[in-house]
This record gives structure tokens, sequence and C-alpha cells, in this order.
């Protein structure tokens, strides 16, 4: 079974190519212009997937050394994810499909996210707990198999990417933040600055009140020394990271327990942030955790994942007809 994955969720172009379960290939074009303006654009990110999408779909088939011919499928993110990015994926995907003849596979982002844990080894075995961190969602799901799985907590408000790029924002970062925030806070004491933590009912997270009490703790220090900013960034990344990273661990913490699983994972974009990577494992020693985390490239948006998650629904015949049409905020 050859599948051709196409992801355009948001503002990175990818196609990749799974044989019988194995990566292949896994090309990603992402889009710099973005950063002047401090955050994605949606219209902007469409045109650019517009003009990014042949250029990796051709690339994506030459490094598998295999043809359009080839393929028995072809596989898309469905959603969630913005609209217009959604539509030039989906739209070439239904396109190239319909002119080859072959079935079409509807994915969801962020199973996928989790599945990528299926491409290379180690992987996790059945069930397992993960913890799906992004600029759009901050999930922990419950998965049962690779078809069937189950949100048990989630943000109220702001996901902990978002948290991540406002605070970067708020230091006169540039875009994207959240890597330059990991970059300093290597440097930084993470006890330097305490933060509050917010804590939700259940296995619920909420983000929203941290970024308004940061905001105000720069204003204050601020006001007192123009220069604190600038004196004093890696303390400040340090400790805002730690207490981020404190809040995802502990409900996932209290997840393994009240569920009496020992296989835990983290997925999606944030999962790439070294400080959470280096506080899972030390975590995992502690509870005695069999941990999973991806391989940096298949942490951020790519097909890699959209085609191994494919490779899953193909297996069960999970095939989706022309009509279908993409899903901005599409439901687990």
């Amino acid at each position: 079974m050859t599948i051709l994955a196409i992801e355009s969720s948001c503002d990175d172009s990818s196609a990749a190519v799974i044989i019988n379960g194995k990566i292949c290939s896994n090309i990603v074009a992402s889009q710099a212009i973005h950063t002047k303006w401090g955050g994605v654009v949606p219209e902007l990110a469409s045109r650019a997937h517009q003009q990014h999408i042949v250029p990796v779909v051709a690339e994506a088939l030459e490094r598998a050394k295999i043809t359009k011919n080839d393929l028995n499928a072809i596989a898309f993110t469905r959603g969630p994810g913005l609209l217009g990015s959604l539509l030039v994926g989906t739209s070439f995907a239904k396109a190239l499909a319909m002119g080859l003849n072959i079935p079409l596979i509807d994915v969801h982002h962020m199973q996928a996210h989790v599945l990528a844990h299926f491409i290379d080894e180690p992987k996790p075995n059945f069930p397992f707990l993960c913890l799906t961190v992004s600029g759009g969602h901050t999930q922990i799901v419950f998965v049962h198999s690779p078809l069937e799985m189950e949100v048990i907590g989630e943000t109220q408000d702001d996901a902990v990417g978002e948290a991540f790029d406002k605070t970067a924002k708020l230091l006169n970062l540039p875009y994207p933040g959240g890597p330059l925030i990991d970059k300093y806070a290597k440097e930084g004491n993470p006890e330097r600055f305490p933060f509050p933590m917010v804590e939700m009912q259940g296995l619920n997270y909420s983000f929203s009140g941290i970024k308004t009490s940061f905001l105000y703790f720069l204003q204050k220090e601020t006001k007192k020394n123009a220069n604190f900013v600038e004196e004093n960034l890696a303390d400040i990344c340090a400790s805002m990271q730690a207490t981020l990273i404190k809040i995802l661990l502990q409900k996932l913490k209290k997840a393994a327990k009240q569920y009496k699983i020992k296989e835990i994972a983290i997925a999606g974009g944030v999962s790439a942030n070294s400080g959470l990577r280096a506080e899972l494992q030390k975590m995992g020693e502690a509870e005695n955790w069999n941990v999973y985390i991806p391989a940096f490239q298949y942490c951020t948006d790519n097909a890699g994942m959209i085609a191994m998650a494919a490779h899953f629904k193909a297996e069960k015949g999970e095939f989706c007809t022309q009509d279908v049409s993409p899903l901005p905020r599409m439901a687990w």
C-alpha cells in the first residue's frame, strides 16, 4: 500500500510518502512571511500553500523513488486548522485522487500528532496517554487503539503554545517565539521569578491567567527599571517556561494515576521544547513510566504523521468520498 499524504492545516506545507507502514519521504516547506506580522496571517498562509504544494509533492515522490502512478491512495488533513489552508490541501488531494482514480483518506490533524509515535521505534503499547501540546491545542488523550482516542482533559481557554508565543511577544522576541523562550531558558535560573499556577477541576488546563499575570509582572518591573527585560531575559524565560511545564506535567501525572497507565507520550509542536522533554523524562523515571517522545521532525506539523494515520485507516478500509470538505473545527 503506497500512500501520498498532504498536510496544510496552518503555515507549513508538507507532503510525505508511506509504503506498507514505512515513511519513505517527508518534505516540509515553512512560511517565513509570517515573521513580519508576529503571527500566522490566514490569507497569506493559504496563498503560500498554493505556491508550495506542487513542489513539495513532487519532491516527496522523487525522494521516495516513485511516480504518481505507483500511488494507491491520497491522504490529507481535513481539520482542525485554518479554513483557507485546509482548502488548498483538500482540493489538491481530491483532484489528484480523481485524476488517478484512487481513493481518498481524510485525517484528523491532532490524532495524527498522536500517531507520529508509530513512525519510529520505540512505539508505545496500547492503551497509553498522550499529552498533545501545540499552538492551538493542549489535551490529554487516552489512546485505546490507532483509531480509537478519547480526550480526557484539555485547556478551557488558551493553548500552552499560545502562552509561549504571547510571552515571547511581550518580551519583544520575534515570531515564532516559543523556540526562542526555550533557547534563552537554557541559560537562566528557573526559580528566579515565581509565577502563579491556575488550578482547574479534573484534568483540564487554563493558561489565560498566567499570561495576564506575566503582563502585569513585566509592567511592574519595567516601571522600576527600563532595562529589566534586557538584563534578566534568560531568567525570565527560564522561570516562565518552568511554570508552564509544571502545569502541564502535574495534570499528566494526575491522569496517569487516575487511569493507572504507565505508557506516557507527548506530541505536537510544543513537544519539541527541550525543557518539557527533559522534565517528562525525569518524571517518567520517578514514576516508573515508559516515556515516548517523537523525533523533532515529527513534533511540528508534517505530512509524515498524516501518512501514518492514513496507513492505519487504510488497513481498516476507512476511505472517504469526493464530496468531502474541510472542517476547521473538526471534532475528535
